[in-house]
C-alpha cells in the first residue's frame, strides 16, 4: 500500500471509504452548506468509525440535520414534490395525479395497487416494536430517524434504489447478516390471498395432487382455494378415461355423466361468473335422481316384476318430468352434491387398489356346463352356458334372479341392454328376451351354422356363425344381407356405427374390416398364426405412442384389399385408406386401434389406418379365448386357467388365477373384472371398496 504522506485529503478519504466514485456523490448530494453549532453535534459525531468505512469529517458530511428550519427546506418540499396528495404544508397545489403517473422514475409495484407508486404498508406488531425502540432514543435523534423515512417513503423507485444502494455500501457484515434474515421473511408473500380467486383456480390446477394436498395445509384461505370444485374437477377432468404420463393412473369412466353436466357450472365459476346460480341444465341433479340423455330414455314394461313372469305386458315409452311447483312454494334449496376432491379420492383408491391387487372375490355358481359368455352392468349379470341356459344374477347377493331357456344347444354369445337381451346358439338361431320377466320375444333363423358371435348398436345386429359368415340385421326395416370373405369360422364380430363398419376375427387367421354402406372389405390383417377368437374396437379416448421397431420380427405389416392400393413408403392419409367411400370428409372414420387375441398365445394392437401390427403382448402359456379392454388396461383369459392384466403401453402387470378350467369368457368396468370359465364358475373381482354411491 502506498504510504506517500503528500496524498491529498479527498484521495485520502475516498481510500477509506471504499466506495464508487458514483456513490461518492450519492453522499456528496446530501452535505450541508452550513456547519453545524458547536452546541450541536452531528448524528454520527457521538459514533467511533469503523476503520477502512467512515470518518468523522465523512460522517458529518453525509448526516442529516436536526434543526427544523432547515428540515423545512430540504425535506418537505422533497415530500410535497412526490406525494403531494398526502404532504403538501407549503401550500403549493399539488402535482396531478395524471403528469405523476408519467413521470418516468415511477414505478408500480406487481404486489400492491397499481394505480399507486409502491407503498408497502407495514404489519402492526413490526410497526409497534419500531415505536417501542424509537421512544428509547432522544428527541433529536427521532427527529432525525423520522426524516430518513419520510425521505425513503416519499422517493419514486429510482431514488429509491439510490438510496437502498448507498446504505448497502455502508454497512458491515453483521448489518448485512440481519438485512438477510429480515429480507428472507418480508419477502414471503400469499400469492393466493393476493390475486383474484379466479387466477389463484387458474395456478392451482397446474399443481399434481400431491402438491394441491400439501397447499390446503397451508392456511384456511389456501384450504378453501385448493379444495374447490373448480380445481379438482379440472383434475379429474384430465385424468378420465386415460393415464396421466406424471402418475401414471387414470380415473374410471364412472363419473363421465357427471363430468359433462357440472362442466359448464364450473368453468363460469372459474371465470368468476355464476358463483351463486343454479340451473338443471347446467348443474348435476342430486342423488336419487337421473339425468337421462337420448340413451338413457328406455322402454319400462308397466308392471313388471320378478313374480309376474307369467303374465303378457304391453311395452310403453315413459320418460320422467318434473313436478311443478306453485307460487306460493319457497324454492327448492340448492341440491348438494359430493365434492370432486371427494370423488378423486375415491377413483384415487380404485386405480391404487388395480395397480397393487387388493380386491374382493365373488362366485357365482348355478350353471352345469362350461360358461361361454357374461355380461354385466350395475347390479345385474347375465351368462350364458353350454347348458342351454342364460341366468340372470343379482351382483350384490351372488343369488340368480331367473333363467331363460328356449335354446336346443349351447350358447355361445349374449349381449343385453336396458330393455333387451339377445342370444346365439349353437343350434343357429338368435333368441330377443325380456331379461326382466324371462319372456323370449322373438326368435330369428338365418344361419346354416351355429351363431358363436354377435354385436347389436341401435337398429343393427350383426352375427357371426359357423357357416363362415356375417349377418347384418336390421330391426327397423327388417332387412338383412350376408358379408362373405372369411374361409373358416367366424368367431367375434363389433360394429362401429358412427364409422358403418364391421370388424371380424376368423378361424382362419385373419381379422376383416367392412364397410357396411358397400359391403365390401376394405382390409385386412394378417399377422396372427393361430385361430382369431377375439376383436375389440379401442375407444377413441386411447392413444398408443409406438415406435416401429418395438416388436422386431413379431410386427407385421397387413395385406390390403384389392380395392385399396398398398403404399410401402408413405401412409396415405386416413380417408384414402379405407376405400373410396370414405373419401368424403364428411364420414367419420374407423376407429384408430383394434385389439386381437387368437390360439397362438398372442395378443395384438393394429393401427386400422395402416393395418400394422404396432404391439403384441406375450405371456399366456395356451391360446387367448377371451379379451376385454379399456382406455386403461387390457384383460385376457386363455386356456392355461390363468386371466392376465396388461397395460396397453407397458406390458404385463398382473396375473389372476382361481378357475380350475379354462378362462372362456371375460368383463370388464371400472372397479370390477368378471371372468367365466369352463368349470361352471363365474369369479367376480371388485376393485372398489364401500364407499356408498357416487
Amino acid at each position: 500500500m502506498d504510504m506517500n504522506p503528500d496524498i491529498d485529503h479527498a484521495d485520502g478519504s475516498a481510500k477509506r471509504r471504499k466506495i464508487s466514485p458514483a456513490t461518492d456523490e450519492w453522499l456528496d448530494s446530501f452535505a450541508l452548506p452550513f456547519q453545524p453549532d458547536e452546541h450541536e453535534d452531528s448524528l454520527l459525531s457521538s459514533k467511533v468509525p469503523h476503520e477502512g468505512i467512515l470518518n468523522h469529517h465523512d460522517a458529518a458530511n453525509i448526516s442529516l440535520s436536526r434543526n427544523p428550519r432547515f428540515a423545512g427546506q430540504t425535506v418537505a418540499p422533497f415530500l410535497a414534490e412526490h406525494i403531494p396528495d398526502q404532504y403538501n404544508p407549503l401550500g403549493v397545489s399539488p402535482t396531478s395525479v395524471e403528469s405523476t403517473r408519467r413521470n418516468p422514475n415511477s414505478k408500480y409495484c406487481y404486489r400492491h395497487r397499481p394505480d399507486l407508486k409502491c407503498r408497502r404498508q407495514a404489519n402492526e406488531p413490526s410497526m409497534d416494536q419500531l415505536h417501542h425502540e424509537l421512544e428509547d432514543l432522544s428527541e433529536s435523534d427521532q427527529q432525525a430517524i423520522t426524516h430518513v423515512w419520510s425521505l425513503f417513503s416519499a422517493a419514486p423507485a429510482k431514488h429509491r434504489n439510490l438510496m437502498l444502494q448507498g446504505i448497502l455500501t455502508q454497512c458491515c457484515f453483521p448489518q448485512l447478516s440481519y438485512l438477510s434474515g429480515t429480507v428472507r421473511e418480508l419477502i414471503r408473500i400469499d400469492f393466493l390471498t393476493a390475486l383474484p380467486p379466479e387466477i389463484s383456480y387458474k395456478i392451482l390446477c397446474h399443481l399434481d395432487t400431491t402438491s394441491l394436498c400439501k397447499a390446503a395445509q397451508v392456511s384456511q384461505r389456501w384450504r378453501t382455494l385448493a379444495d374447490d370444485d373448480v380445481v379438482w374437477h379440472k383434475m379429474c377432468a384430465q385424468h378420465i378415461n386415460q393415464k396421466c404420463t406424471k402418475c401414471g393412473w387414470g380415473l374410471p369412466l364412472l363419473e363421465r355423466k357427471r363430468l359433462r353436466a357440472s362442466k359448464r357450472q364450473l368453468q363460469l365459476r372459474a371465470t368468476g361468473r355464476g358463483r351463486n346460480e343454479w340451473s338443471p341444465e347446467i348443474t348435476p341433479a342430486p342423488e336419487g335422481t337421473f339425468i337421462l340423455d337420448e340413451q338413457d330414455v328406455t322402454l319400462v314394461m308397466d308392471g313388471s316384476s320378478s313374480s309376474d313372469c307369467g303374465q303378457t305386458h304391453s311395452d310403453q315409452l315413459t320418460v320422467p318430468t318434473a313436478s311443478c311447483t306453485s307460487l306460493d312454494e319457497e324454492p327448492e334449496p340448492r341440491p348438494k352434491f359430493r365434492p370432486w376432491k371427494d370423488v378423486y379420492k375415491d377413483r384415487f383408491k380404485v386405480g391404487i387398489n388395480w395397480k397393487h391387487g387388493r380386491y374382493s372375490t365373488k362366485i357365482f355358481r348355478g350353471h352345469s356346463n362350461g360358461i361361454m359368455c357374461l355380461q354385466f352392468d350395475d347390479n345385474i349379470l347375465a351368462t350364458g352356458s353350454y347348458d342351454s341356459t342364460i341366468k340372470i344374477w343379482d351382483m350384490e347377493t351372488c343369488q340368480e334372479i331367473r333363467t331363460l331357456k328356449g335354446h336346443t344347444s349351447g350358447i355361445r354369445c349374449l349381449q343385453f341392454d336396458k330393455t333387451k337381451l339377445i342370444s346365439g346358439s349353437i343350434d343357429q338361431s338368435l333368441k330377443v328376451w325380456n331379461w326382466r320377466t324371462g319372456q323370449c320375444l322373438s326368435t330369428c333363423i338365418g344361419h346354416n351354422g351355429g351363431i358363436i358371435g354377435l354385436h347389436f348398436d341401435g337398429a343393427l345386429l350383426a352375427s357371426a356363425s359357423m357357416d363362415k359368415t356375417i349377418k347384418v340385421w336390421n330391426f327397423e326395416d327388417r332387412s338383412t344381407f350376408v358379408l362373405r370373405g372369411h374361409s373358416d369360422w367366424v368367431n367375434a364380430v363389433k360394429l362401429d356405427m358412427p364409422s358403418r363398419t364391421i370388424v371380424s376375427a376368423s378361424d382362419d387367421c385373419t381379422v376383416k374390416m367392412w364397410d357396411l354402406d358397400s359391403k365390401q372389405c376394405v382390409r385386412t390383417f394378417e399377422g396372427h398364426v393361430g385361430q382369431v377368437q377375439q376383436v375389440l374396437l379401442m375407444p377413441a379416448e386411447f392413444d398408443f405412442e409406438h415406435n416401429d421397431d418395438l416388436d422386431g420380427a413379431s410386427s407385421t405389416v397387413s395385406v390390403h384389399s384389392p380395392s385399396v392400393p398398398s403404399q410401402d413408403t408413405i401412409d396415405p392419409p386416413r380417408h384414402e385408406c379405407f376405400g373410396p367411400g370414405f373419401l368424403s370428409n364428411d364420414r367419420p372414420l374407423p376407429p384408430r386401434y383394434i385389439l386381437t387375441s387368437a390360439l397362438d398365445s398372442t395378443i395384438r394392437l393394429w393401427d386400422t389406418s395402416n393395418g400394422k401390427c404396432l404391439h403384441t403382448y406375450f405371456g399366456h402359456l395356451e391360446g387367448v379365448w377371451a379379451l376385454a379392454a379399456d382406455t386403461l388396461r387390457i384383460v385376457s383369459g386363455a386356456e392355461d386357467r390363468m386371466v392376465k392384466v396388461w397395460d396397453p403401453k407397458k406390458g404385463y402387470e398382473r396375473t389372476f388365477t382361481g378357475h380350475a378350467g379354462p378362462v372362456t369368457c371375460i368383463g370388464l368396468s371400472d372397479s370390477k373384472l368378471c371372468t367365466g370359465s369352463e368349470d361352471c364358475e363365474v369369479r367376480m373381482y371388485s376393485f372398489q371398496e364401500k364407499i356408498g354411491r357416487l
